[in-house]
């Protein structure tokens, strides 16, 4: 009995503290860049809700009470503001991994810049995250490293670039910039707490349209992650090749209305996605995504699920009148 009880203390505490843990992953990413990155804000030129629930690796099991299955929901929403060639975008998600319940939001501004066929956007988003933590079984009841009914919460940055044009797109960011801690008041001796460090998390992605046919559109695209720990002068901070991941899939879409597609994440699981849009302009989206979990089944479960729902707002233009003029009049 102790034995297990010690296993399920463990797990529990990996889930919340394992660097590849700390941040929830979408297989849908492609579809959803501000999510990624603030410099998407209104990039597209038009703007764009969206909805995202996963239920990750499904029927995990029970612990203490709480169910052992990682699930997130995820809302953003995004804005250009054509006067100031930017955009403002938002981003919130609730996840729970075991007994940790994390709540994040950030506010993001980006500014837009006509580079070639496209917009280069810089932004910078403001985030506050809420983490709890709820009750753990602990063998020792004096042990100050486990949490009781505790919680926190803190204030953070994050930057990136977005590349956006006709046929490609790529995006660079940080979050977490200044490394903000987090401590918990424990079950154990008085004065005495646990601790959480949120590590700096860089994320790339990049994706080119190829066009297949006169209806069909070809969609490669890539996701590159890292979970950078230390400080910004440490030596050994982006030297350790653990902390990085990846995962790329390919997306066939028909008349921008259909869409099938496969992923890849390393050493983890292959996808398929699949969806379709509705409506006038095919503005509103229901998207699917399944995950096989193909590498170190026993530990973690045999699949994975997502569900999307998008809503993209008609495109507009300046509201400002040309000026007209005249060799006699300007007005």
């Amino acid at each position: 009995m102790k034995g297990t009880l010690l296993a399920t203390l463990l797990l529990l505490a990996t889930a919340g503290s394992a660097l590849a843990q700390q941040q929830p992953q979408f297989t849908q990413y492609s579809l959803n860049g501000m999510s990624l990155n603030p410099a998407y804000a209104g990039i597209k030129g038009q703007g764009e809700i969206n909805l995202l629930g996963r239920y990750q690796y499904y029927n995990y099991g029970s612990f203490g009470g709480a169910n052992g299955s990682p699930r997130t929901g995820l809302f953003t929403a995004s804005l250009p503001i054509l006067a100031i060639s930017g955009g403002v975008g938002v981003s919130v998600y609730y996840d729970q991994v075991g007994q940790s319940k994390m709540t994040n939001a950030a506010l993001s501004y980006s500014q837009h810049i006509k580079l070639g066929e496209g917009k280069l956007g810089i932004g910078i988003q403001g985030i506050y995250t809420y983490l709890g933590k709820g009750t753990y079984i602990a063998i020792d009841p004096d042990d100050i490293n486990v949490p009781k009914d505790a919680s926190d919460s803190k204030f953070d940055a994050g930057v990136g670039v977005w590349y956006e044009a006709p046929k490609f797109y790529a995006g660079l960011s940080l979050n977490n910039l200044l490394r903000s801690g987090y401590t918990f008041k424990s079950s154990g001796t008085q004065g005495t707490a646990s601790k959480y460090l949120a590590e700096n998390h860089a994320y790339f992605t990049a994706g080119y349209n190829i066009d297949a046919t006169s209806s069909v559109v070809v969609t490669p695209s890539v996701l590159v992650k890292a979970v950078l720990p230390g400080a910004y002068s440490d030596k050994g901070k982006f030297d350790n090749s653990n902390n990085y991941s990846f995962e790329g899939g390919v997306r066939a879409t028909l008349d921008d209305k259909y869409w099938v597609g496969a992923n890849y994440r390393h050493q983890e699981s292959v996808s398929g996605m699949l969806g379709a849009s509705i409506a006038k302009d095919n503005a509103l989206r229901l998207g699917l995504a399944m995950d096989i979990i193909t590498i170190n089944q026993a530990a973690r479960a045999f699949s994975s699920y997502e569900i999307m729902l998008s809503y993209r707002l008609p495109k507009v233009g300046l509201l400002t009148r040309p000026a007209i003029r005249t060799p006699r009049y300007s007005f």
